[in-house]
Order: structure tokens, then C-alpha cells, then sequence
């Protein structure tokens, strides 16, 4: 694993250059200069790095492209990132048969308050998402049953080639992971470098995502956060299928014709 994060460095050009990764996270994060340094956090309490007293959509972009994100009113930059990369990612046969029959259907953006309110977070916290996402910065993901209930999904933010998954939920067996599946595959087709997971979990585990020290994570982000950003509403590509997928060969998950399995979503 850390051989692959060491290739991914020394072809980004970042590889044994902590001074350039500094500079390229100063010119991107300029308007948050205030940010604490995330390679400083403390070891006790784990990962903490400082106090957040401004939560506005600049220098949450900023934090997070710094590699620092929010919890409970402080900056926090862990010691150990989960990270899924889209070639890495991780599909189970029970995952694998949900979206081979389509037993849910999944959407983008079409219920970020629905899937905020599910994931529960902090008032402050979900107040500056709502922010993020109206102004083209935070994405949902959900995932639909058959009677047009909410049954899971996943929110989130996106700068650059990075996406930044906040929290998931399920409210039937494995709604959450088939919208990860899905939006791993979109992030593919897309070009997107990485998805942070933050902390470890079992669920994250599964997916295919993987440990990664702060030093290569932060490495990795300073340069996908540099590239052009998807901002807007995001849509499910109608052309992609992540029933057909294969995460190890960039360019498959090409939609099958339509046949007599297609899910009608609920809007």
C-alpha cells in the first residue's frame, strides 16, 4: 500500500519536496491563511489541530484542501487517512447483486436536506454544508427503494479531484454501499483522484478504502485539489452502469440498453 501512495507522489512530482507541497497548499488555500498547520495536530487527543471559529464556505474549501477538516468546533487532521482510490475500489457479491437487479435506484443532488437530516450531524456543521452545496461545493447521494423511500445515502464535498465523504446511512441493508459503488464509478469517469474517508470504520474498509498516513494523504490532496473542480449540481450519468463496472479498468461501467430491470426513481 504505501508503495503504491509513494509511486502516485513521485509521479505527481511531489515525492521528497515537503517545501513544494507546502507552496502549492499555500497558493491554493491563500484566503485561509489563519488554518492551522495539519502536520502540527496533537497525538493527545488524536488528530487535533485547533480550534474552528469561522465555518464559511471559503475556508471550509480552504481547511479541507489543507487537509484539516471540522468536528465539534475544532480542526482535526488524524494522523492516518481512509482513502479510497476508484481503481480500488471494493465491490461485495451481495453489493454486486443489489445493482445487477436494480433493487435500488440512485440519485445525485436531489435530496441533500433529506440525506443532511438523516446523517444527523451538528446544527453548525449541517448549516455550513447546506451553504457548500447551494453554492456547488457539497453532493449527495441517494439511494431509493422501490416504494420511493429514502433508503440511504451519503453526502459530501468536492474540490477538485478530491472528494471528501462527510457521513452515510442505511435505513435498509446496504442502501449506503450501493451509493458509494456508485459514486466510485462516477468518480472514475470523471477523473477525480481520491475519495477521503477520514477516520478508519468497518463499512469504509469494505468499500476498498485504505489507510494512508497524513504526510502521503496531504501530498496526494495538494496536487488533486489543484486541478479544475466540478462544481454545480452533479446528475447520474445517464451512459454509466455501475452494474458493468470493473474499478481495475478505467473506462468500463458502460450502460447496458435499457432492458426490463430499470428502476423509475421517485421525482
Amino acid at each position: 500500500m504505501l508503495g503504491q501512495i509513494s509511486r502516485r507522489l513521485v509521479s505527481s512530482g511531489l515525492s521528497g519536496k515537503p517545501a513544494a507541497l507546502a507552496v502549492l497548499a499555500k497558493h491554493f488555500v491563500g484566503f485561509g491563511r489563519g488554518l492551522p498547520d495539519p502536520e502540527t495536530a496533537l497525538r493527545h487527543p488524536e488528530g487535533l489541530a485547533g480550534v474552528c471559529r469561522d465555518m464559511s464556505v471559503p475556508t471550509l474549501i480552504a481547511a479541507y484542501a489543507k487537509g484539516l477538516y471540522p468536528q465539534a468546533g475544532k480542526w482535526w487532521a488524524p494522523g492516518e487517512r481512509m482513502v479510497s482510490f476508484p481503481e480500488n475500489a471494493n465491490v461485495s457479491k451481495r453489493v454486486w447483486r443489489l445493482l445487477q437487479t436494480r433493487s435500488y435506484g440512485v440519485s445525485f443532488d436531489q435530496d441533500f436536506a433529506g440525506v443532511l437530516r438523516a446523517c444527523a450531524p451538528e446544527p453548525a456543521f449541517a448549516e455550513a454544508f447546506q451553504a457548500l452545496f447551494d453554492d456547488g461545493y457539497a453532493h449527495s447521494v441517494e439511494v431509493w427503494d422501490r416504494s420511493g423511500r429514502l433508503a440511504g445515502g451519503l453526502y459530501g464535498l468536492a474540490i477538485g479531484q478530491a472528494f471528501f465523504t462527510e457521513k452515510m446511512f442505511s435505513r435498509e441493508r446496504d442502501a449506503a454501499s450501493v451509493g458509494m459503488v456508485t459514486l466510485s464509478c462516477h468518480l472514475q469517469h470523471w477523473g477525480f483522484a481520491l475519495n477521503d474517508g477520514k477516520r478508519m470504520s468497518g463499512q469504509l474498509s469494505q468499500l476498498g478504502f485504505q489507510v494512508v498516513p497524513r504526510f502521503a494523504f496531504n501530498g496526494l490532496l495538494s496536487k488533486a485539489t489543484l486541478e479544475p473542480s466540478r462544481t454545480g449540481r452533479w446528475t447520474v450519468e445517464t451512459g454509466l452502469d455501475p452494474a458493468r463496472w470493473n474499478p481495475k479498468v478505467p473506462g468500463t461501467g458502460r450502460a447496458a440498453p435499457t432492458g426490463r430491470n430499470v428502476f423509475t426513481l421517485p421525482f
